[in-house]
């Protein structure tokens, strides 16, 4: 798979592989063995970019708790010295809510908790996860060049960042990326593009696939299990699939003149965008891994990239889930 360049000299493979879903949101976790095996075969495939969270916890078939750390650090161990591994802390899931807290003692705790689940000396790339409105971001800065300076972590991010935070938290200690949901469905943070272009930030999409439902897989009458988030977001609701009749035909059109399927359209839309844009979609399953990666070969001109834009544009669309309240 090609690469990118994320910030200052953080290489990565131009699609990541968001790990979350192995273990959190989507319903029972999935079985330890066979997701340490997934995340392998991902890195077989030629995947170097792997996000998890300390948050990202579910529970098994058999009632025992699942940590997407523990996973992707067993799964990485082999070949831990060509990979990245991202991960997040300074928040926690209450309910339908995450309750934030980016004070240093807190931020501190996460990383040795997380470089102990992962198995590993060093986190490559650390998210503060959320934005804490009781913490300046120049606190938070500083707090990560120590991490840094201690060989904790070799670069830091923010996500869902927004441009003031962004421009006073990099102004203490550089930041490498930042983690925002974007996806044809959500574009609301192309407004950060040139303020990411002057600091030479990289942008790491999550929920690229507007969390499945541009795979074009789904439709009306499509069930999920209990615990399984897709089951409240209004993109599932069965008259979303009328109203984005005309951006799954948009895709679908792009995807059969391109001798690619929605998803590959989708993720090469945002590739094509941007040179700093890395999507992380996520799959428990080895055929969407195979597609996911795919999409780095899909042949979007230009042309394409700024037709698809004006089509969405003009385009009426469902609601799309933007994510849990912070408090």
């Amino acid at each position: 798979m090609k690469k990118r360049i994320l910030g200052n000299g953080l290489n990565v493979s131009e699609i990541g592989l968001g790990c979350m879903g192995f273990s959190h949101a989507y319903g029972t976790a999935c079985d330890k063995g066979e997701a340490v095996r997934m995340i392998r075969k991902a890195a077989d495939m030629g995947y170097t970019f792997f996000d998890t969270a300390e948050c990202y916890t579910g529970l098994c078939a058999d009632g025992t708790v699942s940590y997407n750390e523990e996973i992707v650090g067993e799964a990485l161990a082999p070949v831990r010295n060509h990979v990245v591994i991202a991960t997040k802390g300074g928040v926690r899931h209450e309910g339908d809510s995450l309750a934030v807290d980016s004070r240093p003692a807190t931020l501190r705790a996460s990383v040795e908790g997380s470089l102990k689940r992962l198995g590993t000396e060093v986190i490559d790339l650390y998210y503060q996860h959320r934005i804490d409105p009781n913490v300046e971001p120049e606190e938070v800065a500083g707090t990560m060049q120590e991490l840094i300076r201690e060989g904790k972590i070799l670069h830091w991010g923010i996500s869902e960042a927004t441009e003031e935070y962004l421009r006073r938290a990099d102004a203490v200690c550089k930041v490498a990326a930042v983690q925002n949901r974007y996806s044809m469905m959500a574009r609301w943070h192309e407004s950060l593009f040139p303020v990411l272009e002057e600091l030479n930030v990289g942008y790491v999409a999550f929920s690229p696939l507007a969390n499945g439902f541009l795979t074009d897989a789904f439709g009306k009458g499509s069930t999920f299990e209990e615990g399984d988030f897709r089951r409240f977001m209004p993109q599932y609701q069965d008259a979303s699939y009328d109203a984005n009749e005309k951006l799954l035909a948009l895709v679908r059109d792009m995807a059969g003149e391109k001798q690619a399927t929605p998803a590959q359209i989708s993720l090469a839309w945002m590739i094509r965008k941007k040179p700093y844009i890395v999507p992380i979609p996520g799959s428990r399953k080895e055929h969407r891994l195979i597609e996911n990666a795919g999409a780095s070969e899909v042949d979007l001109t230009e042309m394409d990239v700024r037709a698809l834009d004006e089509a969405l544009d003009r385009m009426e669309m469902s609601g799309v889930f933007g994510g849990h309240a912070a408090k």
